[in-house]
């Protein structure tokens, strides 16, 4: 027997925790039934599973990408406003790949595209805390004690936040640039902070992702991981 979201994760559809929100939104059917309840458990030999509408069976082959994403594409599979996505910049693929976090549309950098749903959840999960690092573009000069405040905590709408650590690696008349090293994933989180500091971001992009680095990949170019690199994520150390 298997977890449900295990066995999601499993087949290369989400992470655990976005297989919860599928189960959750009744996309889910197990034997032709829908199923909401999660910690849900199945026979993944016996059971059929469907995910809003399409089998879901195990993933025969792990493939991870590293992508250097553009500005001007969104994180996901397709998307209602007719944008382009992530997928754009990737040939073909016979395995079903789904990103491990996301970039804003108009954001830039490392993103990683996997069918690999237990490392997703590891890298995605605050339990975790695998480090984000992300270089920052903001509006003004930024001062050491605005920089105190990221490290130290400030409020949002939906609780507090905090970087673990925060640093200027140079500014000019008008704007810095600063290096923001993050364990959470919340939505906007990297902008929300700096607008709080009162230095509103115009250009981010994502360096590091756990021990994986962006390394010299054009943007709007791909590759794929070398072992060594996925086990290296595995072992990703904390911030």
């Amino acid at each position: 027997m298997m977890r449900l979201n295990k066995y999601l994760a499993s087949c290369g559809i989400a992470s655990r925790r976005k297989a919860d929100l599928l189960i959750s939104s009744g996309l889910v059917k197990v034997n032709g039934e829908l199923v909401y309840i999660l910690g849900t458990s199945i026979n993944e030999v016996k059971d059929k599973v469907e995910v809003d509408g399409k089998k879901a069976g195990l993933a025969q082959n792990k493939v991870y990408i590293l992508l250097n994403k553009l500005p001007g594409f969104v994180t996901t599979q397709s998307d209602p406003q007719g944008r382009r996505t992530v997928f754009n910049l990737l040939p073909n693929q016979k395995e079903r790949l789904f990103p491990v976090g996301r970039l804003d549309y108009d954001a830039a950098g490392l993103l990683l595209l996997t069918n690999d749903g237990e490392l997703a959840n590891y890298l995605t999960h605050p339990r975790y805390e695998v480090p984000k690092t992300y270089k920052v573009w903001v509006k003004g000069r930024v001062p050491p004690d605005a920089l105190r405040k990221l490290t130290m905590g400030v409020t949002l709408e939906d609780g507090p936040a905090k970087a673990e650590s925060a640093r200027l690696l140079r500014h000019s008349e008008g704007e810095s640039l600063i290096e923001i090293v993050l364990q959470e994933g919340r939505n906007r989180e990297v902008k929300r902070l700096c607008e709080a500091i009162g230095h509103p971001v115009w250009r981010l992009m994502r360096m590091a992702l756990g021990n994986l680095r962006l390394g010299t990949l054009e943007p709007g170019k791909w590759r794929r991981l070398t072992p060594r690199e996925v086990q290296g994520l595995y072992k990703s150390p904390k911030g």
